[in-house]
């Protein structure tokens, strides 16, 4: 769509980007819940930097070899927000939940498996990663969410829309995380809603064609019999 080039040097990149965002992934946590010292927390900055290095020079190797150059810019503000806010680095790796749907045996099936399996890999990541990054501007407060764990009950509330309320963000960051994963949690509830529908479908659409070919195979067989006692009427000695 955007050109040969960009398509090949996106499967060029593709895994090692993936192994970035794992290695963000795991940098970022320890800074946050393990808060390192001495030499452990300088690889972890070390990783972090070049972990960022790495994104924002594919960001801008895809925005420079892309053709329709803007079109892809607009239909790729996701890929800005990976390279400007730390947090969202690691949504890179929910493209990769699709991989088990391609065992899938058809279209239909298939379609569904990678929409299953990235919502999914999508709603654990997105708790995680948004657990992170509002306990990290949390924790020091004094409000509600003081615990990695209450920030992990947190966004299971607000991405689910419950929102019991005994935790709350209070500072501006948190806030912001917090709308983030109010808006992601309609969407991802949207996309678990559309999906069980089409099983649904599918499922009353398949018992339909087995019924519809069994009544088939009953009229088939009835027209068979038919047909012999015809044949047998020719056939009987007339009196």
């Amino acid at each position: 769509m955007y050109g040969e080039r960009l398509a090949r040097w996106e499967r060029k990149v593709e895994w090692p980007l993936v192994i970035a965002a794992l290695l963000f992934l795991a940098a970022y946590a320890a800074q946050i819940l393990a808060t390192p010292e001495g030499v452990v927390e300088t690889v972890a900055e070390v990783v972090l930097k070049a972990t960022w290095a790495l994104f924002l020079l594919d960001y801008v190797v895809r925005l420079a070899i892309a053709e329709r150059r803007w079109t892809w810019f607009w239909r790729h503000l996701l890929d800005l927000a990976i390279v400007a806010l730390p947090m969202f680095r690691p949504l890179r790796l929910m493209r990769f939940f699709t991989i088990i749907a391609l065992i899938q045996r058809n279209t239909g099936t298939m379609l569904r498996g990678r929409v299953a399996m990235f919502t999914i890999g999508a709603t654990a990541l997105t708790v995680f990663v948004a657990a992170l990054a509002v306990y990290d501007a949390e924790q020091r407060s004094g409000g509600p969410i003081s615990t990695f764990g209450d920030a992990v009950w947190w966004a299971f509330e607000t991405i689910t829309t419950v929102g019991y309320g005994d935790y709350y963000p209070v500072t501006v960051t948190g806030r912001i995380v917090a709308v983030g994963l109010m808006v992601g949690g309609i969407a991802l509830i949207g996309v678990v809603t559309a999906t069980l529908a089409s099983w649904i479908v599918q499922r009353v659409s398949v018992e339909a064609e087995e019924a519809s070919a069994a009544t088939e195979t009953q009229v088939e067989a009835l027209r068979g019999e038919i047909a012999e006692l015809k044949q047998m009427l020719r056939e009987a000695p007339r009196a």
